[in-house]
């Protein structure tokens, strides 16, 4: 399978979470949607969650039950760049922030603006983050 326009260089795989298509294969993504689907697969992996790649995920799942202050947002917002710019070489991450879901404060919005290096297209990605569970 190649992708439309030359633009290959921006990934085609199995669609995240994983789906099955109407004709019953697996469901792929690619182009830009593969790189967004990569960024919430970081996201919503805890390190040591993924026995051969321990390292792999991000740190926020460390701090669901943290208090929802200014500390745990920075952690928050630090833990997020570290994991993507680390996992995901396809882009580069310019800006990262979180910030309570109006009227619901146990909800981090975390913001990511990105640009995707090889043809430096700008997208950004809002990813809920429950900072405390079971609320």
């Amino acid at each position: 399978m190649t992708a439309v326009g030359g633009r290959g260089f921006l990934g085609i795989g199995w669609r995240f979470p994983l789906q099955v298509s109407p004709a019953g294969a697996i469901a792929t993504s690619a182009l830009e949607q593969k790189i967004e689907e990569s960024l919430y697969l970081i996201l919503s992996t805890a390190k040591g969650e993924r026995p051969m790649l321990p390292n792999f995920g991000c740190g926020i799942h460390d701090l669901v039950f943290a208090p929802g202050d200014a500390g745990t947002v920075a952690q928050v917002v630090s833990s997020v760049r570290d994991a993507l710019s680390t996992y995901e070489p396809r882009i580069d991450v310019l800006t990262v922030d979180a910030a309570p879901a109006p009227g619901e404060p146990n909800v981090l919005l975390i913001r990511v603006d990105y640009r995707i290096r090889s043809n430096n297209a700008r997208a950004n990605l809002v990813y809920p983050f429950f900072i405390t569970e079971g609320m």
